[in-house]
Parts: C-alpha cells; structure tokens; sequence
C-alpha cells in the first residue's frame, strides 16, 4: 500500500466515523421520540443503549480515555506511540460529537501531532 492510499484511507475512516458519530448523536440521543418509546416498562434495546451512552456522557469515559491515550502516545515511541496516537483519535472525535469537546479537542489534537510526527 503505497503512503498516499494509505493517508487516503485514514481520512476516510475518520470521516465514516465523524459521520456515524453525528448519526448517533441526532438519531439515538436527540431524537423526541426515544423519549416516549423509553418511558415504557418494556423498554427497547435502543433504550438500554440510549441509557448506557448517557451514562459514559455524563462521566466522560470517552473523552477522558482519548485523552490518556493520546498522553500516552506522546511518551511511547515508534509504531506503538503512533497506534495510541491512533487510537486517541479514534476514541476523541465520538466524543468531540457526543458533548464532552472540553476534553477531548485536546485529545485529538495530542493523538493528530502523535500520529504524524516524524519517527526520528
């Protein structure tokens, strides 16, 4: 694979994500009518997930796990620094999209200058 198909597929990798993301957030969370579908006794599966994404919302999971990886990313080298760096993108742009951008704007910034820092 050459660098530039390889950069390409990143690209659009994280583009799916951000869209997928976004889907989440105006169809599952800010939807009207999950609210009257999950005030039921019998409640969907869409509503336990509703309920369980609220939760790591609300505590931050995500944003805060983006952002040890990308510190983390920063004090290992070679291709493992670059897989956190990775990965702190891939953990910080749902939670950019998903309410808790305080922490995870800089989580992506940390995890992008991990992954395209030079390995010397």
């Amino acid at each position: 694979m050459t660098r530039t198909t390889a950069v390409l597929s990143v690209i659009l990798a994280l583009g799916l994500l951000l869209a997928a993301s976004y889907g989440v957030r105006y169809g599952l969370m800010e939807d009207a009518r999950w609210v009257g579908l999950c005030s039921t006794v019998d409640a969907q599966w869409q509503c336990q997930a509703r309920s369980w994404l609220g939760l790591t919302i609300h505590f931050q999971t995500l944003a805060w796990l983006a952002l040890g990886s990308a510190v983390l990313a920063q004090m290992v080298k070679g291709r493992s620094g670059r897989a956190l760096g990775g990965l702190a993108l891939l953990l910080g742009i749902p939670a950019l999209v998903l309410y808790t951008a305080s922490l995870a704007v800089f989580a992506v910034v940390l995890g992008g200058l991990r992954v395209v820092r030079a390995q010397g």
